[in-house]
């Protein structure tokens, strides 16, 4: 049995899985450009009561902190992307890639600088990966 998602548990594995991928470190080098937050739209039928946010401070290659949070305090963050919960699960095991989902308007960037977004390709490709390597319960 894997780790809820969206929860707590899972944000912290995502962190420590995407300080343990080289390919992030790498790629993700460059970005100093502040906390990105991957918000959930509420879906209560699956036990996301409100918006839920995770909120990543990515800093040369490596993820400083992650937090679990409501999607009102995740709008703080440097870059918010928004989305329903089933893009995100398509997005994070890997079946849809990350930027091709923005500009599909599939992931909504909220707040932030598209072409920033656009530059850091590989690196969103890494934290992907990184999801990837998390045993994760989605709810159905």
């Amino acid at each position: 049995m894997g780790i809820k998602f969206p929860s707590a548990e899972w944000t912290a594995a995502f962190r420590d899985a995407i300080n343990a991928n080289d390919g992030y470190k790498k790629a993700g080098a460059n970005w100093t450009h502040g906390k990105v937050a991957y918000v959930v739209e509420a879906r209560p039928e699956l036990g996301i009561d409100g918006d839920t946010a995770m909120v990543l401070d990515l800093h040369a290659g490596e993820c400083r902190e992650a937090t679990m949070t409501d999607g009102e305090t995740a709008e703080a963050a440097d870059f918010v992307i928004r989305a329903e919960y089933e893009r995100w699960k398509e997005v994070l095991s890997g079946e849809v890639d990350p930027t091709k989902a923005m500009m599909q308007n599939k992931l909504k960037l909220k707040k932030g600088h598209l072409p920033t977004i656009v530059k850091f390709v590989l690196a969103s490709k890494e934290l992907v990966r990184s999801a990837t390597n998390i045993d994760t319960d989605y709810p159905a």
